[in-house]
């Protein structure tokens, strides 16, 4: 067999036939003012030149340092903006990510990585660009030792706003300085998160007694967020064998923010004789809860008039999926309340005489065939739909999308007079 020649590159000949120094020159000129290709070059040359130690800690710290410059101007403008497509927040989130594994993969040298801090500082204090996170997470990555973290943590209780104190807070803690978490932690005591976290810290140091107190006073005075305080109550009075206090916190917890699996999980908690007693209690709790979880619990329990009475209290979901919470409740009460879940399909029509989108229309025929299901397979009354359907279409003849998209999705529309 024959060997194929190899296309000629004519770049390939010239760089084969030019001195070592002008390769130099020509790389570096290519690479002034490109961080991209910068950072190409270093990562070529560090997998096929040995390095010595330190120019390999100088090289990688280079990549890093390259990776920042290469993002900085879309970081800058998303700043500037106050964040922008999602395209560019994907690009830079990426790219701080990328130099996160660098920080963690490889010893980037200190000054390095505190001119580095330096550059990110800057954008977590405006904390306008939509990457909180993921610049919250680089300013993290920056810190090796324990020196690096007090640095961190200086520097953004010096910014005086309330997230950044919060991570310095942290921080302070995860240092073991126990008088600067003390310090920052009762400035903010507001929600039951912040008591949680206070309460937690005298425990882990064995002041239960403190810890205990600190619980129960943001149980009294958190403004939400009371799960893991509350939860934290819980397991302290099972572990002491208060029942009734243990089921009394669970009920709290239960009924805040009642859902169909907060339900559940109380009723299987409780002892056949406690659900008997607290069952009523949790009920007179439902009208307070989110009508979409009270349908599915009135749904579990089998209540179906009062699901019913939700239903067409809220009327149909102005855009829904049939897999919607509410649109399976109503397939379910399709045949023990045809009328009334009749009426609640209807509602989902909404003004059929005024002009709407094609995507409208679309959404308003599905809703429509709905309609026709329940009249004619369900109540079998196929005059009953043919005369509803026929004035709807004869009262829309002039929107010819309207009759393409009914059309379309309802079977046998066409044909109606």
């Amino acid at each position: 067999m024959v060997k194929k020649k190899k296309t000629a590159d004519s770049l390939v000949d010239l760089l084969e036939a030019a001195k070592p120094e002008t390769l130099i020159t020509l790389i570096a000129e290519l690479a002034i003012g490109r961080p991209d290709v910068r950072r190409e070059c270093f990562d070529y040359l560090k997998k096929h030149v040995s390095l010595a130690p330190a120019q390999k800690t100088q090289s990688e710290g280079e990549i890093v340092m390259a990776l920042w410059w290469e993002l900085s101007p879309d970081l800058e403008e998303l700043d500037d903006c106050g964040g922008g497509d999602y395209e560019t927040v994907d690009h830079v989130a990426d790219l701080l990510d990328e130099i996160g594994k660098q920080l963690a993969n490889s010893k980037v040298d200190e000054q390095v990585r505190r001119e580095l801090l330096d550059e990110v500082l800057p954008f977590i204090t405006s904390g306008n660009a939509g990457l909180d996170d993921p610049l919250y997470d680089l300013a993290y990555a920056t810190c090796y030792r324990d020196e690096d973290w007090r640095h961190l943590a200086q520097m953004l209780e010096a910014m005086n706003k309330d997230w950044p104190t919060d991570h310095a807070r942290r921080i302070y803690r995860k240092l073991g300085d126990r008088a600067k978490y003390l310090e920052l932690r009762h400035k903010k005591l507001v929600y039951g998160g912040d008591y949680y976290d206070l309460a937690t810290f005298y425990w882990d140091e064995g002041n239960r007694k403190e810890a205990l107190s600190v619980a129960e006073e943001g149980k009294i005075k958190g403004q939400g967020r009371m799960d893991e305080l509350r939860k934290f109550l819980s397991d302290r009075a099972r572990e002491g064998g208060n029942r009734d206090q243990y089921l009394a916190i669970q009920f709290e917890q239960a009924t805040d923010r009642l859902t169909l699996a907060k339900y559940n999980a109380f009723k299987e908690t409780c002892t056949a004789e406690e659900w008997e007693f607290h069952e009523p209690k949790i009920l007179e709790r439902l009208d307070k809860a989110w009508s979409s979880e009270s349908l599915k619990i009135r749904m579990q329990r089998q209540e179906y008039e009062h699901a019913v009475a939700i239903l067409l209290k809220d009327k149909y979901p102005r855009y829904a999926w049939d897999s919607g919470d509410e649109l399976q409740a109503a397939k379910q009460l399709e045949e023990r309340f045809p009328e009334q879940i009749l009426t609640y399909y209807l509602s989902g029509l909404g003004n059929l005489n005024n002009n709407a989108t094609r995507k409208e229309y679309t959404e308003r025929a599905k809703v429509m065939l709905k309609v026709r299901h329940l009249l004619v397979e369900i109540i079998k009354d196929e005059t009953r739909w043919r005369v509803f359907a026929g004035k709807v279409k004869r009262d829309n003849l002039r929107r010819p999308a309207f009759q393409e998209e009914f059309g379309r999705v309802i079977a046998g529309w066409r044909e109606l007079v």
